[in-house]
C-alpha cells in the first residue's frame, strides 16, 4: 500500500539510497562529512573540471534505485517519470532561475524508434512541470548511433561520443542566451553529459546545470 498514486511503498523507500547531506556540487556524488564551507567537490571533479557549473542527482544507482532506473529505461514503466521528476526537481529547485530551459539528453532516432520513448525526455518534462520551467525535447540531437557506453573505459566513452551530439539545426536556436538544465537518467563518468553541455555552449547557451535521476558510484 502507498499513500498516493505513483508513490513508493515503505519497503522500496527504505531500500532506495536518496542523496542528500554532503555531496559534490559538480557531479552530485556523496562525500564524507566534514570540511569547511558549504560547497564541496570530489577529487575527480577537482582533477578534471566539468564544463557545466553544477550537478545534482536524486538517488544512488544501486539496489532499488537501480531497479527504478532500469524499469523506466528498459521496462516500459513510463509512469516512473512522475515521482522521479519530483525527487529530481527537489534537488535542483534552489539553483535554477525562471528563464532556465530544461533539455533532455537525446536518443538516436533508430533507438527511439525501437524503444518508442526517450526516458530522459520523460524525466525532463516531469522536472519542468514540477519547477514551472520551459522545456524543449529536441533542442539537441544525436547525429550518429553510438554503441552502448556500458563497460567502456573513460577514454573510450569520450571517443565514442565525439561529434555525436549536436544542437538541432532548427530547434537548437532556443538554447541561445538561456541557462540550460540538462536531464538524463544516470550519470556514470559524465561523458554523455559533457558532450551535451559542449553542444549547448556551442549554440550560445548560458550556464549549464545537469540533473540525473541516479548517480553511479565511483567504481561503476
Amino acid at each position: 500500500m502507498v499513500e498516493s498514486d505513483f508513490g513508493l511503498c515503505s519497503t522500496c523507500w527504505r531500500d532506495t539510497a536518496f542523496l542528500g547531506g554532503v555531496i559534490c556540487d559538480c557531479c552530485g556524488a556523496p562525500l564524507p562529512a566534514g570540511g569547511e564551507g558549504d560547497i564541496h567537490h570530489c577529487d575527480t571533479c577537482m582533477q578534471s573540471p566539468k564544463p557545466w557549473v553544477q550537478g545534482r542527482a536524486a538517488l544512488m544507482y544501486c539496489d532499488t534505485g537501480r531497479k527504478l532506473v532500469l524499469a523506466l529505461k528498459h521496462g516500459d514503466r513510463q509512469e516512473m517519470a512522475r515521482p522521479a521528476g519530483l525527487w529530481m526537481a527537489n534537488m535542483i529547485r534552489c539553483h535554477v532561475t525562471p528563464d532556465t530551459l530544461v533539455v533532455p539528453v537525446p536518443l538516436h532516432w533508430s533507438r527511439l524508434l525501437k524503444r518508442r520513448y526517450n526516458q530522459s525526455a520523460l524525466l525532463a518534462k516531469s522536472v519542468a512541470d514540477k519547477l514551472d520551467l520551459a522545456w524543449c525535447p529536441d533542442a539537441l540531437i544525436r547525429s550518429k548511433r553510438t554503441r552502448s557506453l556500458e563497460g567502456l573505459s573513460y577514454a573510450d566513452r569520450f571517443e565514442t561520443l565525439d561529434n555525436a551530439i549536436l544542437p538541432h539545426p532548427k530547434r537548437g536556436t532556443v538554447i541561445e542566451g538561456r541557462p540550460v538544465l540538462l536531464v538524463d537518467d544516470v550519470m556514470t563518468t559524465g561523458a554523455t553529459l559533457i558532450a551535451c553541455t559542449k553542444a549547448c555552449l556551442s549554440a550560445g547557451s548560458g550556464p549549464v546545470r545537469v540533473l540525473t535521476l541516479a548517480r553511479a558510484g565511483k567504481d561503476a
